[in-house]
């Protein structure tokens, strides 16, 4: 059995049993025998492309969270004008704190694939349990990161709703720091209405206690500039 193969069917038995879907329901969704999705799921036969979408698709999620995907990110390159920040990365992880619950969101980012003009494919994967699991989360997004003078711009599609948009923005990415405030805007499901959220962005994990909880608050500071410019601000 290959690594690949064995890595994709753990994925696929960890996002059926989190949907409470059995291999019956499974194989019926996708056109298969129970002994066939067995077999993908323990590696001893190999996916093709095809099955792979429509597993993924049978899943409700985005197809290259079922793929092996440690070898396929690709770095950053410190080239030209790139921003420090991003400088080497393949991967990097966000928090926000979400009110409604008391609690930290973490992030990650993947960088899949490099364009021209230095255009980045990214998937990001928010709200899960444990980060060894990441890609089993809440919410999954796929779409570009571009740095520009003086920020770096996220345009993301949620993967599970294409008609979501979330846009994210960096600020001075392109001093040296391990950690960068940032905005991030989009849609809240409950309630149902268009958020801003004040974002940190970090090269490394973050331990999520209390002092990461009072950073990611919003605070006295942050509304008197509100006011002040009648803008949501993060410096």
């Amino acid at each position: 059995m290959g690594e690949i193969s064995c890595e994709i069917g753990k994925k696929i038995r960890t996002f059926r049993k989190s949907r409470n879907m059995t291999l019956e329901e499974l194989a019926r969704i996708v056109c298969k025998n129970k002994s066939t999705l067995s077999k993908y799921e323990t590696g001893e036969i190999v996916l093709d492309i095809e099955t792979i979408y429509e597993i993924s698709r049978a899943l409700n999620i985005h197809v290259e969270q079922l793929l092996y995907c440690t070898p396929e990110r690709v770095p950053i390159r410190d080239q030209g004008a790139h921003p420090a920040f991003f400088s080497g990365l393949t991967q990097f992880y966000s928090y926000y704190y979400d009110g409604r619950y008391n609690r930290i969101v973490p992030g990650v980012f993947d960088v899949q694939t490099v364009g021209t003009d230095h255009r980045y494919k990214i998937m990001a994967y928010m709200d899960f349990t444990d980060f060894d699991g990441y890609q089993n989360c809440g919410t999954t997004y796929y779409g570009f990161m571009e740095h520009y003078d003086a920020i770096s711009n996220l345009t993301l599609t949620n993967q599970n709703s294409p008609i979501e948009r979330a846009y994210g923005q960096i600020m001075a990415a392109y001093t040296s720091s391990d950690v960068k405030w940032g905005l991030f805007t989009g849609l809240s499901s409950s309630p149902m209405m268009p958020v801003a959220i004040k974002m940190l962005f970090s090269r490394k994990r973050l331990s999520e206690d209390e002092k990461l909880l009072r950073m990611l608050k919003v605070t006295k500071e942050d509304i008197r500039l509100l006011r002040h410019y009648n803008m949501m601000t993060v410096l």
